[in-house]
């Protein structure tokens, strides 16, 4: 943006982000922090479109309500819950999930590509060994040796997926 363009994107912010602000907040169900969110959304979508905008309020506007809906969508905006205090017991968050999936994405990188490639095969695609055995063009015992070491190996990258390794095991 050139320096008369600038000013009169930051005029208008000034000028009307205390309104589009209540919009957005009272979208939001009264969430502050939301609200901020979905303003700070509209107004950089606006920034990207500033020259070609004819009316920046109505554009503001309908990006608001548009990215709401977006957000209900959502299924994780759903169940989040505003509270004034922490509940005195932890809840399930699905962060551990997602420590898993970064252990194991860890580790595998650190294994070499066939160790990586049968671990994959056999027990995210869930391939039976015979079937890994032809689409990796060897015998199935290259596959059980290779499948026995690569374990082994995670087991020393990840001494924390232990638990895990015992589930898969069974």
């Amino acid at each position: 943006m050139d320096a008369a363009v600038e000013r009169d994107f930051r005029e208008f912010v000034e000028a009307r982000s205390p309104a589009l602000m209540r919009l957005a907040f009272l979208l939001t169900g009264g969430d502050q922090h939301a609200a901020e969110d979905l303003l700070q959304t509209a107004l950089a979508k606006l920034a990207t479109r500033w020259r070609s905008v004819d009316s920046p309020e109505s554009y503001v506007r309908q990006v608001i309500y548009r990215q709401q809906v977006s957000w209900w969508r959502l299924k994780w905006h759903r169940h989040e819950t505003n509270v004034a205090a922490p509940p005195d017991e932890a809840r399930e968050d699905g962060t551990s999930a997602v420590d898993l999936k970064m252990t194991v994405r860890a580790a595998l990188s650190r294994l070499t590509s066939r160790q990586r490639a049968v671990l994959v095969l056999r027990f995210f695609e869930d391939l039976p060994e015979a079937e890994v055995a032809r689409l990796l063009d060897c015998s199935v015992g290259t596959v059980r040796s290779t499948t026995h070491r690569s374990l082994a190996r995670l087991r020393v990258l990840a001494p924390e997926l232990e638990e895990t390794l015992k589930e898969v095991r069974q």
